[in-house]
């Protein structure tokens, strides 16, 4: 197994359940609209291509002229502002596997669909913004995942090439845009990946907890050294 020298991790649904924000910031920018509440699970079946994406497809679900999407946006990131991080919770795991890979010396980033402010904010307000070297929102490049310009972007600020570069994420998104990239993929499976089982997703490793993946040559260097069992 190809031990990496630099991560990428997605953030929504992989490092922090944010599901209970979308659906207080989309009720609330509905509400505002006169349109009718969509589901919770219509929703979690929606997120993870940009919040562009989140709310054209919302529009449409509920019959509204496309033409309302401006007036839409703005109430979106209006209340998305004042809620980012008030329903949302660190999934159980993830600090124990950040501190991990701290440990083991490994630059980190960050590459979401979501908008840079929301997502570096959330992060801040999460506590976890000092475990990565850089945050990279869906307004970051001229394109996002599954797009593989994102990952070879990040790879170039993390200075390492992508078959170096593991990225981590829970979505067949995150997959298909580290397979374009070469990049390996470890995929969680507690996230958001449009209702289907993300184990019938090809990668590295599915694991159920971040502190769960396997980077046994990077442990051993780290625990006793680079001379340590022969490796180099």
């Amino acid at each position: 197994m190809t031990q990496p020298q630099a991560l990428i991790l997605d953030l929504d649904g992989t490092l922090i359940d944010t599901l209970g924000d979308f659906v207080a910031v989309l009720g609330r920018m509905l509400s505002d609209l006169g349109l009718p509440p969509v589901t919770r699970d219509f929703i979690e079946h929606t997120i993870g291509r940009g919040s562009e994406h989140l709310v054209r497809t919302t529009l449409a679900h509920v019959g509204a002229d496309a033409a309302l999407f401006d007036r839409a946006w703005a109430l979106y990131q209006q209340h998305y502002a004042a809620v980012n991080g008030e329903h949302a919770a660190i999934y159980p795991g993830v600090v124990e596997g950040l501190e991990r890979l701290r440990a083991l010396g490994l630059p980190l980033a960050v590459l979401t669909n979501k908008p840079g402010a929301p997502a570096r904010e959330l992060l801040r307000r999460k506590g976890l913004d000092g475990y990565f070297a850089h945050v990279f929102g869906g307004d970051a490049f001229a394109r996002k995942k599954p797009d593989p310009l994102p990952l070879i972007k990040t790879c170039e600020a993390l200075g390492q090439p992508p078959s170096a570069t593991w990225m981590i994420g829970d979505s067949r998104n995150d997959a298909e845009a580290a397979h374009a990239a070469g990049c390996p993929v470890v995929l969680v499976t507690y996230g958001y990946n449009h209702g289907e089982d993300i184990r019938a997703v090809a990668a590295l490793q599915h694991v159920d907890r971040l502190d769960e993946i396997s980077f046994l040559r990077a442990e051993r260097r780290a625990c006793h050294g680079p001379e340590a069992h022969g490796l180099p």
